[in-house]
């Protein structure tokens, strides 16, 4: 049995003092009670007229913290699919609660969500996570459990091949994911730095996270490929806020290109402090740093910095317009952000496939979730970020990604293209 060493019942009734008949009563009330409390697979009447189950999809991202603009984003992504999806009554007899958990972007934290999620029979699905760190926490727990995980932006290549490139190896069957990994993500920067921005001197710093390590050293490897070199690669804390040892350390290289493997908060920090320091060469990332915040805290100083993101632009995708004035329409106080579009097809992927193997069904079971994961895994659509399908792995068939450049305060595309 996949979840049957859960325990579904929360104890016994009190004894009362009381007749045979008052017992009775007092027991099948508690009973009742605790049936509709269990998150039942089988739970009915939450828009208040008991006509449809419930079937839920998790989200688990950071909804505090430093990174919240990012995973609002993904929340509101996820949350307008599942409320278009209902009003539509995409899935016959069933209606879809969104149920959100914040991992403020910590490991632990996001397990903590996972477990939860989990214990929930009513969960089938969750999107998420936004860091392949928490992601490595997150992936076993679910899939232990048979629930689909769907990140929209985890990008290290070992989520869904393993540790060793020569020899891919599928660790996670219930894991996919909808964004390009730093495999090629890391390869596609290096080619732009080399090719289009023509640097040849460049210093590599990370901030030691899954995310940042993985993606800092495949642009390494592909910028030595192509000709440049890579004098140092240096470290830091993703935490820190005074960049000035590092900084001093990797001005004696006279790079041409600071390439950094972390997040916004950091990195916002470390273009500013370089600046401050007279190495006013441009600061390139990933998708970890393609925020407004970064611009809002670097401010003039983020000026001609890179980042690149995975797809094209989404505002100026024909397949995205709708979504667009449909999030404008929804009223969310939040952007999407980087990857709101992203968790918005990721739980349509999710939705389709849920619209397949639910109607007609009385209960969600273990058998159920089998043939859910092969739906998902079997799936096909038409997304607003471009075609969402997955390969044996787990990982998108698509391989659009685009450079951004900061350019009068704002992310401008530079270039966007199939990495090949």
């Amino acid at each position: 049995m996949l979840r049957g060493h859960r325990q579904s019942f929360r104890g016994a009734p009190p004894r009362l003092r009381a007749g045979r008949l008052g017992i009775a009563l007092l027991a099948a009330t508690v009973v009742l009670s605790a049936c509709g409390s269990n998150k039942s697979e089988t739970q009915k009447g939450a828009d208040g007229n008991g006509s449809d189950k419930i079937v839920k999809i998790g989200v688990v991202a950071p909804l505090s913290g430093a990174l919240t603009a990012i995973g609002v984003g993904i929340r509101n992504g996820a949350d307008l699919a599942v409320k278009q999806a209902n009003e539509a009554k995409k899935i016959k007899g069933w209606k879809i609660v969104l149920a959100p958990e914040d991992d403020t972007a910590t490991p632990d934290v996001g397990a903590n969500a996972a477990t939860k999620l989990s214990d929930d029979k009513a969960v089938m699905a969750v999107i998420g996570t936004l860091n392949s760190s928490v992601a490595e926490k997150v992936a076993p727990i679910l899939n232990n459990q048979h629930v689909v995980m769907v990140s929209p932006s985890n990008t290290n290549p070992s989520l869904t091949q393993g540790n060793d490139p020569a020899k891919k190896v599928r660790p996670f069957e219930y894991y996919f994911r909808v964004a390009t990994t730093d495999a090629i993500q890391g390869p596609f920067a290096a080619n732009f730095a080399y090719n289009t921005a023509g640097k040849r001197n460049v210093v590599v710093i990370h901030d030691k996270k899954t995310y940042g390590q993985g993606l800092a050293l495949q642009f390494k490897g592909q910028f030595e490929k192509n000709g440049g070199k890579v004098p140092t690669v240096e470290t830091v804390e993703p935490d820190d806020k005074d960049f000035s040892a590092v900084l001093s350390r990797v001005k004696r290289f006279n790079p041409d290109m600071i390439y950094f493997g972390g997040e916004y908060p950091a990195a916002s920090l470390l273009t500013s402090q370089a600046d401050q320091q007279g190495l006013t060469v441009p600061l390139m990332g990933g998708d970890g740093i393609f925020d407004k915040t970064y611009i809002d805290v670097a401010k003039q100083a983020g000026e001609g910095d890179y980042a690149t993101s995975v797809g094209a632009p989404t505002d100026q995708l024909p397949t995205a317009k709708a979504f667009v004035d449909a999030y404008k329409a929804a009223g969310y106080a939040d952007p999407y952000s980087a990857y709101g579009a992203y968790a918005y097809d990721a739980a349509n992927s999710i939705i389709e496939a849920l619209a397949k193997v639910l109607p007609d069904q009385s209960k969600i079971d273990d058998a159920l979730r089998v043939k859910f994961r092969q739906a998902v895994q079997d799936g096909s659509l038409d997304g607003v970020t471009g075609k969402v399908a997955f390969d044996e792995f787990g990982d998108t068939t698509t391989r659009i990604l685009t450079v951004y450049k900061v350019d009068g305060g704002a992310w401008k595309p530079q270039k966007t293209e199939e990495f090949k």
